[in-house]
């Protein structure tokens, strides 16, 4: 193999390789939005076993909640980690191709569509996510709204 043609794969494998950079970063996002929802599900379950009858009907609509977005964020890091191992794979294969002075385009080409397929599944998936963790705040605001009323409620108004 001469010195131009490992240059020309060199810079073939740059894209796979800054995408498993930034896909790990995205991995490492999300990785730690699951560790704060398990965190606040264990909080959750906590408080359910000690709640009231009226408190327990809103901790179990988050904990329903909380559980959804946990197989959600477990499909988006799952699919982004597919798409950093199809784009390892590509950059090895973009190796051997020209280490073995074989032409296999259509494997390259199929692992680079499915390594973004993979991470636009993975991004779908996590904008959910974080659609689902807004439906979570306005149950809590309206909790805590209710709340507020009924303390207003009790307390006479100052003169």
């Amino acid at each position: 193999m001469r010195s131009n043609e490992l240059t020309s794969i060199l810079q073939a494998a740059v894209s796979p390789v800054i995408l498993v950079s930034g896909v790990g970063l995205l991995i490492l996002s999300m990785t730690n939005r699951f560790g704060r929802l398990i965190d606040r599900s264990r909080k959750l379950g906590d408080l359910l076993r000690n709640a009231a009858s009226d408190e327990r009907i809103r901790f179990s609509a988050q904990l329903e909640i909380l559980t959804k977005r946990a197989r959600l964020l477990r499909l988006a890091i799952t699919f982004a980690t597919w798409s950093v191992l199809m784009a390892a794979i590509l950059v090895i294969a973009l190796f051997l191709t020209a280490f073995l002075q074989v032409e296999v385009v259509l494997l390259s080409a199929v692992l680079f569509i499915a390594c973004l397929v993979s991470l636009i599944i993975s991004l779908l998936a996590f904008l959910q996510d974080i659609n689902l963790s807004l439906a979570a705040l306005k149950l809590e605001l309206a909790a805590k709204e209710g709340t507020n009323r009924s303390s207003k409620d009790a307390t006479p108004p100052q003169m």
